[in-house]
């Protein structure tokens, strides 16, 4: 459950369920901006908002301007802001806050300190006209295109840094144009997709065979549907030779546990947006370590403030990708 808040925002927008014809459900809501069933019906009651029409079944639809609210509400959730401060906001005023919430993003991970280079990147700065080149491909849906600008920048930039100079600031400019309206949910979608690709087929070229060490199981909490920042720590976890493998996300613990055990995996790489309740994070690190023999060390990254602010014993955090090398180096030098 959420935690309960002080006080109602300000002005709100579309609390009339006919403000507009609704046609969404409340899966296809869920589905489109990762805001769960439970937290809609939460927000229904607390904040008055979202307020859904019915259809002859006495289901909840939501209208079109409802659903974008929602989306803009969730990528400000993502950036650190508590639902009683932007639920029900108008629309203009949740832009505003994206475009403000854009202007002070802190650096992705990978991307902290002057240079944003890491011990495990080249010493290769990508220009910005590339990144934004990547960003003009993304709006005219040029899907072919995009895949060779960035096929092409791996080679000329070596995995690592493909990563840490290229990808990690173009997932902020993407992230801050969904935020602001400049693009629309599809449109980050076929980007992470088309990363995604790309970043799969680098890593397979790696060639690690299966006696690599450590074997590390990566994935996410049931709460978490980010998949990319894993995908992007895994690639520097494969450069450094371990045996990767990826669940994807929304795993529960106790598979995750069961999965560990299957695998033999040594390490367990976890990702946490910052839109995840603290809550469901910390216990579920708790219950994750109980399930694992202690030998198997958990590690987890992302922008959950969380992890930072409150320690769970038998569980390392690692603040950007630069950690993983000397935490590899570490768990190397721990083993008989």
């Amino acid at each position: 459950m959420l935690p309960p808040e002080p006080s109602l925002p300000g002005p709100v927008i579309a609390r009339q369920a006919d403000a507009c014809a609704p046609g969404f459900t409340i899966a296809a809501v869920e589905r489109d901006t990762g805001l769960s069933k439970d937290t809609l019906r939460v927000w229904e009651r607390r904040y008055l908002f979202p307020v859904p029409g019915r259809d002859a079944h006495g289901e909840r639809l939501y209208s079109r301007e409802q659903l974008e609210q929602l989306r803009l509400i969730k990528r400000l959730l993502d950036t650190g802001h508590r639902p009683g401060q932007v639920v029900g906001l108008p629309h203009a005023e949740l832009q505003a806050l994206g475009r403000q919430a854009g202007g002070n993003r802190q650096r992705p991970q990978g991307q902290r300190g002057k240079t944003a280079r890491t011990a495990v990147t080249a010493a290769v700065d990508v220009p910005a006209p590339e990144i934004q080149a990547c960003f003009e491909l993304v709006k005219r849906h040029d899907a072919l295109g995009l895949r060779h600008t960035l096929a092409a920048a791996v080679q000329e930039l070596g995995l690592a840094s493909f990563v840490s100079t290229l990808v990690a600031p173009l997932n902020t400019l993407i992230g801050d144009a969904w935020m602001d309206g400049r693009l629309e949910v599809f449109e980050e979608h076929f980007y992470t997709e088309s990363v995604t690709a790309v970043l799969r087929h680098g890593i397979s070229s790696l060639g690690v065979t299966g006696v690599a060490s450590p074997r590390v199981l990566l994935t996410t909490f049931p709460q978490e549907s980010h998949g990319l920042g894993l995908l992007m720590a895994e690639t520097f976890l494969a450069l450094q030779g371990c045996n990767c493998l990826s669940l994807g996300v929304q795993t529960p613990v106790p598979d995750i546990a069961r999965a560990v055990s299957a695998h033999g995996a040594q390490i367990v790489v976890l990702s946490f947006s910052a839109s995840l309740n603290p809550k469901d994070v910390t216990q579920g690190l708790g219950d994750l370590r109980g399930l694992l023999p202690p030998a198997v060390e958990i590690w987890t990254g992302g922008a959950c403030p969380v992890l930072q602010r409150r320690n769970v014993p038998g569980v390392r955090v690692l603040d950007s990708f630069a950690a993983i090398e000397p935490e590899l180096q570490r768990w190397r030098q721990a083993q008989p």
